[in-house]
């Protein structure tokens, strides 16, 4: 994402921008189920000036540009360490805890009934995904690509969109990781961690999407 603007739904800024989910969750935007608003109607919904929204999230895009390392090999290896990896650690425990909070809390209106369901999906998918990057993808990419390597690329964008889906589906779930009054410590922690891992993927599809990708792709 090189840009903002006014017509772009939430949804998709939320999928594509790092911290632009949490700018939303914190003027109260849903971008889960009212995410085809476009971003002027959704600042005017939310009491918003556009330019002000318009704004923050211009903000976000900076800060995003700058959180990739400047070589390829650099950046693979900063993609692998900081995401790939992470990730595979927090779904190991994400998944087993929204289990534990759909279980014990089934009764409770804000319950997130069939979150663990969803994370699972997550992790089936995203799994897939990632060994093909590491096994085809990045080797290509390290040696310095070729004229077969649009097929893969496109590919992952094509997952990413996947990927988004499913973070929609969090999102909708959770209630905007919005957790009720009294909550346990569990169903804290849960979201606390939902929250890091969200922003992670975000991000994660933001440097490959936005930064690698391009790298290799005709201009």
């Amino acid at each position: 994402m090189t840009g903002i603007s006014l017509d772009q739904t939430v949804a998709t800024i939320a999928a594509e921008l790092p911290g632009a989910a949490e700018l939303f969750r914190r003027h109260d935007i849903s971008f889960c189920c009212g995410g085809n608003l476009r971003l002027s109607e959704a600042a005017v919904k939310a009491g918003l000036a556009p330019s002000t929204l318009l704004s923050e999230l211009e903000t976000l895009v900076e800060a995003a540009r700058r959180d990739a390392p400047e070589e390829t090999a650099d950046l693979i290896a900063h993609i692998l360490a900081r995401y790939h990896e992470t990730h595979r650690s927090e779904l190991t425990w994400l998944i087993p805890l929204a289990q534990k909070v759909e279980r014990v809390h089934a009764d409770h209106p804000s319950a997130p009934i069939g979150l663990s369901q969803a994370l699972e999906a997550l992790r089936n998918q995203l799994e897939g995904h990632m060994v093909k990057e590491e096994l085809v993808l990045f080797p290509m990419m390290r040696s310095g690509g070729n004229e077969t390597i649009m097929h893969p690329i496109t590919q992952m964008r094509h997952e990413h969109d996947d990927e988004a889906e499913h973070l929609r589906t969090i999102e909708h779930l959770t209630h905007g990781l919005s957790l009720p009054a009294g909550a346990c410590g569990s169903w804290t922690a849960l979201y606390t961690g939902l929250r890091k891992f969200t922003d992670d993927l975000v991000a994660h599809m933001h440097l490959e999407n936005a930064v690698l990708f391009p790298r290799f792709e005709p201009a």
